[in-house]
């Protein structure tokens, strides 16, 4: 099928389809803003078929998957502006860092309201009960997952954070049940991630999962999970605020750690900070 808007082939397509499938496409014909948001179960049941029926939709289309068919209706109803940044705000004369910083500042507020501070405590209790901390992230989420073990190395306990993905499955693959691993995942919907959350489950490893998904398959295979409420928005896939938020949950985790270490933590803080203080100027 040429590569032409996803709007476009719903039209060319409509006579070939099924009942059930035309009903999809005329919901989505009339109403494609709201199309765009829901995930495909919540789609599914708004318009009230099945999952198994939006998804031979969705193939008929010629796309490989609700997620790429997603993106294509996102690219032809979306803005030049909403396709290079999260926020669906109207910025009106809003400047460009006005509007990133209270995007950023609106995600962690709105995740200060609902995060659990007990919750943070017993993760950080499980941290230090474990043998071996792993963090594993995938592209974008790499970089959190870095920044974690950045973190958490200066504690004294045992860290590692492979980035290539081949690495992690193997690092996977040699987990135990006393270790713990994080996995962190923006969209919580990546293949990978969801091979890598399987061969830790497999090793009956304990797996705390850090997304702004909460709709996610990941969730059914943690122990726990951390959410960033950042605006989710079907235009692009970058974790912009939701990174911010990823990384001052591992600030959180980090601080409750120490607090729960004593000085045992500071101990070890001061070790590298004066192995560090001797490489400066």
């Amino acid at each position: 099928m040429p590569n032409s808007s996803c709007m476009l082939k719903i039209h060319e397509v409509r006579h070939t389809l099924s009942a059930k499938e035309q009903m999809i496409a005329d919901f989505i014909l009339q109403h494609p803003q709201s199309s765009v948001h829901p995930t495909i179960e919540e789609l599914a049941e708004q318009i009230g078929v099945s999952e198994a029926t939006l998804f031979r939709f969705v193939k008929k289309l010629g796309y490989a998957g609700y997620q790429q068919f997603r993106i294509a209706l996102a690219t032809d109803i979306a803005s030049p502006q909403q396709r290079v940044y999260e926020t669906t705000i109207d910025r009106g004369l809003e400047s460009t860092v006005s509007l990133v910083f209270r995007t950023n500042i609106n995600a962690m507020e709105e995740t200060l309201k609902h995060i659990d501070p007990e919750l943070i405590q017993h993760i950080a209790q499980l941290c230090i009960k474990s043998s071996t901390l792993y963090f594993f992230g995938l592209g974008g989420s790499s970089i959190v997952a870095l920044d974690a073990y950045h973190k958490l190395v200066r504690t004294g306990l045992s860290c590692c954070a492979p980035m290539d993905f081949h690495m992690q499955l193997m690092q996977a693959s040699q987990l135990s049940v006393e270790d713990t691993a994080f996995l962190i995942s923006h969209t919580g919907v990546n293949r990978d991630a969801l091979h890598l959350a399987e061969t830790i489950k497999q090793q009956r490893a304990k797996l705390i999962v850090i997304t702004d998904a909460r709709r996610s398959p990941l969730l059914k295979l943690a122990n726990h999970s951390l959410f960033a409420y950042a605006q989710a928005s079907p235009f692009v896939s970058e974790a912009f605020s939701a990174r911010i938020v990823q990384l001052a949950l591992i600030d959180c985790l980090y601080v409750s750690i120490m607090e729960q270490l004593g000085q045992s933590g500071f101990d070890h803080l001061e070790r590298m900070r004066s192995v560090i203080a001797q490489r400066r100027i």
